[in-house]
């Protein structure tokens, strides 16, 4: 059974060993937080992404190297970072090294599986990856991985009293409201933590782009030792409420100076209450309590607390009005968290007690992949996937309730690898629509089938019948407790690819959104969503459909009005039922066809394309 990975967002990937091993004690929630924020911003830019082809079809090596460089925006080195490189198995397949004085680095000796290359540097960010890009792209060993690192951005002031003194040791706290492209961030939104000095002088760095607010009192966390200012509720830059703050721009590598703050000194409430369900096992610290301000359709993660073993409840202090989920999170068996759907809780101007939060644990899928070889001829001695090159990914749908998704804003995504016996198992995501994307390294081999079997009773009988479920098609739902079992990924040999370029009529240039379509044209396939595909042209016209399954097609050039980068997941999702269609009947209505044989490589194509005035 491969280990599972699980961070924020769609088509991001954290291993949950990691988080776990961080968050069992309270006592490192703090630089749990910290890592686990910084690994969330940090997706690696990379010279080749996690793609179903490999260059390299001869045969697979048991041990090799991944190397690298890292850079920053500007194309010079960056000495000295540390690069962590983390198999699937988490913590203990991790190995880290440092990079020369050019920024290069190279790890040897790593058995042939599927890795997540990070780096780290003081005061920089990796840069924004490609957008058609998984958001933590994974590699194998021979891989050669580029990194790119950005200046992070500054927020600099003072903080003082009523009175216009000082204040030493007060927390400050900055969230991001708004990414670079002025969109809400997505995950959940940790405020940034650091302490006035002597002067009541605070400095936060390395800040991701984007627009923040800025606060100072209260607190995010237990802390070994309250602050003077702890238990006030926050005031937000200059001297505000959360609803009159002002909002504080972030640029790559600028400073924004002067965002003083003047401390109101108003006492806050507090939010107690009670986690019931398991008792937490031996070496574990306790439950996890965070709660979540949400304001204006947006939410952020406030304070945390817990409830150690054989505690009666917990409490926050210093919370300001407003309206609170609260939720908490304990690790219970390895590699499984229980949670509590969050429980609300308005606060105005009185303190909230006697919640009760029930743990539950957090819903799994596992199943099997298949490998079904081809016996045509042209496929004979191809390489197979190695299961431990292979992902299976567990993708949330974009059409779960915003409440869902700022409930568990931590488990929308997992991604694992099959054992040695082909089985998978993938844990700890949040309750919601999934649907999963085996990702896979064999150019002569592609995805035919994802299902589950179904037994039902037959009517007047005490017979079943067995009815696959066809989870590529309709995707499936799962609730808190569940483990949804039996199902089966079956890839099949005889993959075929096409290599070609979009030829616009007369001298027209290559729009930037241009897209090359792939849609069956045989009517048994026409509701098979696994075979259509997509792909961007460059911006030479050239295009590439790989891990094709052999059959006819229709081909189509079109230009997307949608700002978002389209892939084959996205398009295949229940959800895309009527995109699909749409692409089927201009696909269908173009008559460019195409039939694939197994295990052929057309090259060279030449596919017209007409941009509509």
């Amino acid at each position: 059974m491969g280990p599972v990975a699980t961070a924020l967002g769609s088509d991001v990937a954290m291993p949950t060993v990691f988080i776990n091993s961080l968050s069992k004690s309270f006592l490192h929630r703090k630089v749990f937080l910290v890592l686990l924020t910084a690994f969330l911003l940090a997706p690696a830019s990379t010279q080749r992404a996690l793609s179903q082809s490999s260059p390299d079809e001869t045969g697979a090596t048991s041990t090799g190297t991944i190397s690298g460089r890292v850079m920053n925006d500007s194309g010079q080195p960056i000495a000295h970072a540390i690069i962590f490189v983390t198999g699937s198995a988490g913590p203990s397949q991790q190995r880290t090294t440092v990079t020369d004085d050019a920024g290069n680095f190279q790890v040897a000796g790593l058995d042939a599986s599927l890795y997540f290359v990070r780096a780290s540097a003081p005061s920089y960010l990796t840069a924004p990856s490609d957008p058609e890009s998984p958001v933590f792209s994974t590699y194998r060993i021979g891989d050669s991985v580029n990194i790119s690192m950005i200046k992070g951005g500054v927020i600099t002031g003072t903080v003082t009293s009523a009175t216009g003194q000082p204040l030493v040791q007060a927390s400050v706290h900055a969230v991001m409201i708004r990414d670079a492209k002025g969109k809400p961030p997505t995950g959940a939104r940790i405020p940034l933590e650091r302490l006035t000095d002597d002067r009541g002088i605070y400095r936060m760095y390395g800040l991701q782009p984007g627009v923040y607010l800025v606060s100072a009192g209260g607190r995010i966390g237990f802390p070994y030792n309250p602050g003077a200012y702890d238990f006030d509720s926050p005031t937000y830059a200059p001297s505000s409420t959360r609803d009159s703050a002002a909002e504080i721009e972030v640029r790559s590598g600028e400073e924004t100076s002067g965002v003083d703050i003047r401390h109101r000194g108003e006492a806050g409430h507090s939010i107690s209450g009670i986690v019931n369900g398991p008792t937490p096992g031996p070496g574990n610290a306790g439950v996890s309590i965070s709660i979540a301000q949400s304001f204006n359709g947006l939410s952020q993660v406030s304070a945390f607390a817990f409830q150690p073993p054989g505690s009666r409840g917990f409490t926050f202090y210093g919370v300001a009005d407003g309206e609170y989920d609260v939720t908490a999170q304990l690790p219970s068996a390895p590699g499984e968290i229980q949670v509590a759907e969050a429980v609300h809780a308005s606060v105005k101007g009185r303190d909230v007690s006697g919640l009760s939060l029930t743990l539950k644990a957090l819903p799994s899928v596992s199943g099997h992949l298949v490998l079904e070889p081809s016996t045509a001829a042209e496929c004979k001695n191809k390489r197979k996937p190695l299961f431990s090159e292979t992902s299976i990914i567990a993708r949330r749908s974009k059409n779960n309730s915003s409440k869902d998704l700022l409930a568990f804003p931590g488990f929308q995504f997992a991604q694992g690898s099959p054992d040695k016996a082909g089985d998978f198992r993938l844990r700890n995501l949040s309750p919601g629509q999934f649907t999963l994307v085996p990702r896979f390294f064999a150019k002569y081999w592609y995805l035919r089938r994802i299902e589950r079997e179904n037994s039902s009773a037959l009517g007047g009988t005490t017979g079943t019948v067995v009815r696959p479920n066809d989870l590529a098609r309709n995707g499936f739902a799962l609730k808190l407790g569940e483990r949804l079992n039996n199902v089966t990924v079956t890839l099949a040999e005889g993959a075929s690819s096409i290599h070609g370029v979009v030829k616009p009529a007369g001298t027209a240039t290559i729009p930037a959104q241009l897209y090359v379509h792939l849609v069956a044209s045989e009517k048994e396939n026409t509701e098979d969503v696994l075979r259509f595909f997509t792909t961007r042209a460059q911006s030479d016209g050239t295009f590439s459909l790989n891990n094709l399954p052999p059959g006819r097609y229709w081909l189509l050039a079109q230009l997307s009005t949608n700002s978002e980068a389209l892939s084959d997941a996205k398009l295949r999702a229940p959800e895309e039922s009527e995109t699909r269609a749409q692409i089927r009947r201009e696909a269908e209505a173009n008559k460019t066809e195409i039939e694939l044989k197994p295990c052929q490589n057309v090259v060279d194509y030449q596919l017209p394309f007409k941009q509509r005035l």
